[in-house]
C-alpha cells in the first residue's frame, strides 16, 4: 500500500511534456507509420515508389538497397526527416483548427516531393510518368501522413493551452 503512494507521488511531480517535445515524438512515429506503409503499398504494387527509391536507390545501386534492409533504413530516416515537417508545422500551422489545413498540408508536402524536389531523385520518374495507381496511392499516403501529423500537434497544441488555464471559481 506504501508502495503505491509512493509511486502515485512520483508521478505527480513529474512535469508533462510539452506540445513542442509531443510534436517531435507525433515526428518520428509519423515518420515511421506512414513510410512502413508506403513499403507495403509499393510490395503489393499499388505504387512504383517506395522509402527505399526515393532515399537510398536515388543514389546507390547496390545489392542490398535493393531488399529489406535498404527498405529498413529508409523507414529509419523517413522517421528522421519526418522531425524536421513535425516542426516546420508547429512552427507555422499549430494554431489551425481542424482536418483541412493538416490535408492541405499533405498535398502540399506530395507536390514538393514529386515536383519540386524531383530532379534530387533521378530514380524517381517525372510527376507526369508516373502511374495513375502510384500517383493516387501516393498522394492519399501523403494526405494521411499530413493529416495524422497536423491534426495531432493542432491538438496537442490546444489541448496544452487548455490544461494550463487557471481553473474556475466554480471547479475549485
Amino acid at each position: 500500500m506504501e508502495k503505491e503512494k509512493l509511486e502515485q507521488n512520483q508521478n505527480q511531480n513529474e512535469k508533462p511534456m510539452s506540445a513542442f517535445v509531443k510534436a517531435i515524438v507525433t515526428g518520428v512515429i509519423g515518420g515511421l507509420l506512414w513510410s512502413f506503409l508506403g513499403a507495403v503499398t509499393h510490395y503489393f504494387n499499388f505504387s512504383s515508389v517506395s522509402p527505399a527509391t526515393f532515399l537510398i536507390r536515388s543514389w546507390l545501386q547496390t545489392k542490398w538497397s535493393d531488399g529489406w534492409l535498404g527498405e529498413l533504413l529508409a523507414i529509419i530516416a523517413l522517421g528522421l526527416i519526418s522531425i524536421l515537417i513535425a516542426i516546420l508545422y508547429y512552427a507555422l500551422l499549430r494554431k489551425m483548427k481542424g482536418i483541412w489545413p493538416s490535408i492541405v498540408f499533405g498535398v502540399v508536402l506530395w507536390f514538393l516531393v514529386f515536383y519540386l524536389l524531383q530532379p534530387i531523385f533521378p530514380n524517381i520518374k517525372s510527376m507526369t510518368k508516373l502511374t495513375s495507381d502510384t500517383v493516387v496511392t501516393t498522394v492519399c499516403l501523403f494526405i494521411l501522413y499530413g493529416t495524422f501529423i497536423g491534426y495531432s500537434i493542432s491538438y496537442e497544441y490546444y489541448d496544452s493551452i487548455k490544461q494550463n488555464e487557471p481553473k474556475s471559481k466554480a471547479e475549485t
